[in-house]
């Protein structure tokens, strides 16, 4: 063969392969999504899966399914899926520290990943027993650090938001506190409410209802602002602890390898589900921040963020 005739065909075998992408997003999706939440159901996580899902399921007619698999099994599940658009996942930046947590996690949270596009961030809650005696954050740093390995937190999971938030608190803080890692955010806010646990970060929207109700109490806000839906509950940084700010986010990812296109168009048609006026005001009321940007802004997000999340929680002794 000549060489332009080599240069004929690899020319010809590129234009192929790019002809077959585009043809796989024209007509995706042609059969049933589905969309992993490696948290329980009733969780943030769940509820935006469950928003996202009806909707999406709507504009594409196909079903998309939202499949609760709490855990490194769940993510490792989208982790070895097929990488076509049909398996996804909604998660929170607690993905970012997985490997660090728990050694043993069968997938490389940045490689084994593609970005799809952040769905939303919500403000987090430091919420303890309503019978405590501590009533706001110094308060309940002093008291930690008078029974040092005493006291604890609660988590929805090693690789959770939760965990993440109150991980850093504690290194900030400079205390000496235990993690108790719960089967979801319902188990852990029963055992905030029980006393079994002194500490848990809860999304907002959740923690209002709860703190209003007398079951827990809120003592801060981990952002840079309050929340309007808890107007008299300072920040952290207000309450004595200036160094101290966290902002959890959750996200669709899919597998590595998903072809481009396919991502593109999910990212566009998520974006477009959450404009919708009664959708963004229902998260809104709700105490959820929706923001999205593209799949290959989202990607560098989470994949840096393993990497300088990842370094933060190694220096501080983590996972070592």
């Amino acid at each position: 063969m000549t060489k332009n005739g080599m240069w004929l065909g690899l020319l010809g075998l590129i234009a192929a392969a790019s002809g077959a992408q585009a043809q796989s997003a024209s007509d995706y999706p042609n059969q049933t999504v589905r969309f992993v939440v490696p948290f329980s159901a009733g969780s943030i996580t769940d509820g935006l899966a469950r928003v996202l899902a009806d909707e999406l399921s709507k504009s594409w007619k196909q079903t998309v399914l939202v499949e609760n698999r709490p855990g490194i099994a769940g993510t490792a599940s989208v982790a070895k899926s097929a990488p076509d658009g049909y398996t996804l996942m909604l998660t929170s930046n607690g993905h970012t520290i997985a490997s660090v947590v728990n050694k043993s996690v069968p997938y490389d949270p940045a490689k084994d990943f593609a970005g799809v596009t952040p769905v939303a961030t919500v403000p987090q809650s430091l919420i303890v027993p309503p019978n405590l005696p501590a009533k706001n954050v110094i308060e309940w740093i002093a008291l930690a650090r008078a029974k040092p390995g005493e006291m604890n937190f609660s988590s929805a999971g090693l690789a959770s938001t939760s965990y993440l938030g109150a991980e850093l608190f504690k290194q900030t803080a400079k205390i000496n506190i235990v993690h108790i890692p719960q089967r979801g955010a319902p188990e852990a806010i029963t055992s905030v409410m029980r006393g079994e646990s002194q500490l848990f970060f809860l999304g907002v929207n959740i923690a209002t209802e709860l703190h209003n109700a007398g079951k827990v109490r809120a003592i801060a806000i981990a952002k840079s602002r309050r929340s309007p839906a808890l107007p008299d509950v300072p920040t952290v940084a207000e309450s004595g602890l200036p160094d101290y700010q966290y902002e959890s986010w959750f996200g669709v990812m899919a597998p590595a390898g998903t072809p481009k296109p396919i991502l593109n168009k999910v990212s566009a048609d998520i974006a477009r589900v959450l404009r919708i006026p009664e959708i963004a005001d229902r998260l809104t009321r709700q105490g959820v921040e929706i923001g999205t940007t593209t799949p290959d802004v989202f990607d560098a997000q989470f994949k840096s963020e393993v990497v300088r999340n990842s370094a933060m929680l190694r220096a501080a002794g983590v996972g070592n």
